[in-house]
């Protein structure tokens, strides 16, 4: 997995992330990519979509919210979505997803980023709490709020 980056989203490569399928029972913690992308449709100022590719090959999908403005602190830099391939889960995708994130979240000048997911077997809790995030908060529907400290960097403005 050295081959790892992200990429925009292009006309092959969202065929690719709409095709990524899960580990059985974590479509329901999950929306399909095919809302995400027309959800950055939508928000194209705030939303950040990306691919993440090995090589030549789509192995995940993640999509970011940067809008400093939001009146919910939870919305001002976070992580909307995120899908890794079942047979490429357990390999580092996700964490490389994440800390990329993290790092457009640091240049762009937040020092703390969100994830709002639903606690459950098998839901993605552990995978968050393995990379460093805490929960910070509920919300009125019982998901988990959690943050990920990040330090700001030198360069934003």
């Amino acid at each position: 997995m050295t081959g790892l980056r992200l990429e925009e989203l292009s006309a092959s490569t969202v065929v690719a992330a709409n095709n990524l399928t899960l580990k059985p029972g974590q479509e329901q913690y999950v929306a399909p990519v095919s809302h995400s992308i027309a959800e950055a449709y939508v928000n194209p100022t705030t939303a950040w979509p990306r691919v993440v590719v090995d090589d030549d090959e789509v192995v995940g999908f993640i999509m970011g919210n940067f809008d400093a403005e939001s009146d919910d602190d939870t919305l001002r830099s976070c992580i909307w979505r995120m899908n890794v391939a079942a047979d490429q889960q357990g390999q580092g995708i996700g964490r490389f997803a994440v800390h990329a994130l993290a790092d457009e979240a640091r240049l762009r000048g937040f020092d703390r980023l969100t994830v709002v997911y639903e606690p459950g077997d098998d839901g993605p809790e552990e995978f968050f709490r393995h990379i460093g995030f805490e929960v910070v908060g509920e919300t009125p529907y019982g998901e988990h709020v959690a943050a990920l400290t990040i330090a700001p960097s030198p360069h934003a403005e």
